[in-house]
């Protein structure tokens, strides 16, 4: 039977072979060694119009089959030492594998190839005192006596100590907006406090005073009355509360942008 190939599209003569094992579909633990003897002849019967050189390797081949072929007709050798008979074909079956590892080999090392040219790298930007840096103790003495006991027993009191700073009632909430604090309410309540009260302290002053921002603002609008002759302040000692004394007899009207005096 005679199958028309072109022997360009091969690399050599095993394959060559691989392909004619592959469209017969044949086990190539069994080839029929007379058939694709056959068809690998009817492959390269072209040789005299081919180039000798690159045909010499197809040619050796040739031989190779015949000489397979012609070994099957005659009475199967047997193997001294193991008693078995040996097989001719044994030899070209295990070239025909390595070739086709290496074949598929290369082709998978093609693939990656292609693949790496997708790739890009980043250079290291670390900072030269990390990259200098030494462990001063090995961490294998660090670790050498944990245990997965106190691997768990370490995990669970940082799993422990996260939840604690979790709020049980903030943390449920929504997104809280924060109201701003008008600087020009803030002065005027503080001065009509002042007013009322006359001599108070700082801590009474903040009474009722809703977050971290309207006592920010509280203590702004003291140091301004105070700057402004308003207000006399005392602090006996460090961490002593702060005694106020508001001197004033009436309010002054203030503006965020202008100031007092309007």
């Amino acid at each position: 039977m005679s199958i028309p190939i072109k022997l360009d599209a091969f690399e050599g003569p095993l394959d060559l072979l691989l392909h004619l094992i592959d469209i017969n579909k044949i086990n190539i633990y069994d080839i029929p060694i007379a058939l694709i003897t056959d068809q690998y002849l009817d492959a390269i019967r072209g040789i005299e119009e081919q180039d000798l050189d690159s045909m010499s390797e197809f040619l050796l081949m040739a031989s190779t089959l015949l000489r397979i072929k012609s070994k099957m007709l005659l009475p199967k050798e047997v193997d001294e030492e193991t008693g078995e008979e040996i097989d001719p074909r044994a030899e070209l079956v295990e070239r025909l594998l390595e070739y086709k590892m290496y074949k598929y080999t290369s082709l998978e090392l093609k693939d990656m190839a292609v693949d790496a040219d997708r790739v890009f790298f980043k250079k290291s930007n670390l900072p030269p005192e990390i990259l200098n840096y030494h462990e001063t103790v090995p961490v294998s003495e660090l670790l050498n006596d944990i245990t997965l006991s106190k691997l768990n027993d370490i995990f669970e009191s940082v799993m422990k100590r996260r939840e604690d700073k979790i709020d049980p009632v903030r943390s449920k909430f929504g997104k809280i907006e924060k109201e701003e604090v008008s600087l020009t309410k803030k002065m005027y309540s503080v001065q009509e406090y002042g007013l009322l009260n006359r001599h108070f302290s700082f801590k009474k002053l903040l009474e009722g005073g809703s977050d971290k921002m309207d006592v920010i603002v509280t203590f702004l609008c003291v140091l301004e009355l105070m700057k402004m002759g308003r207000m006399n302040v005392v602090q006996n000692d460090i961490f002593d509360d702060i005694e106020i004394e508001y001197t004033a007899d009436d309010i002054v009207d203030f503006d965020e942008n202008n100031g007092f005096g309007l």
